[in-house]
């Protein structure tokens, strides 16, 4: 594989896996905040300056689902392979938050905080 190929590729795959700042900084607020209180988050607002990362915080800290025990086959089963998903989340999240960091301070000034409406 090319070097150019690998950069795309590598570029492709910070741009899916950087969902955090895809939600907070491309879609509607809206859509953020329904979000974080349908993952029944404790956040109650998510600046709008590296929120990708703020957001991926903020969908860990949430209440578990009422359905999921610790007994649960698909709970345990895929709960080792979670941690290297969510580092790989966080660090394209700064990445991606980094680079549009001009735009979300112009927003911050504007619009403030994204509200999660209860």
């Amino acid at each position: 594989m090319s070097r150019s190929c690998k950069a795309m590729f590598m570029s492709a795959l910070l741009l899916v896996s950087g969902c955090g700042t895809i939600n907070t900084v491309f879609r509607p607020y809206v859509v953020t905040s329904q979000n974080l209180k349908d993952s029944r988050s404790h956040c109650e607002s998510v600046p709008r300056i590296y929120s990708g990362m703020i957001y991926g915080f903020c969908t860990l800290n949430g209440e578990p689902r009422a359905g999921k025990s610790l007994k649960d086959q698909t709970l345990t089963d895929h709960a080792g392979n979670a941690l290297p998903i969510v580092a790989i989340e966080f660090v394209a999240s700064g990445v991606l938050d980094t680079l549009v960091l001009p735009y979300t301070i112009y927003r911050q000034n504007k619009d403030g905080s994204i509200e999660i409406f209860r």
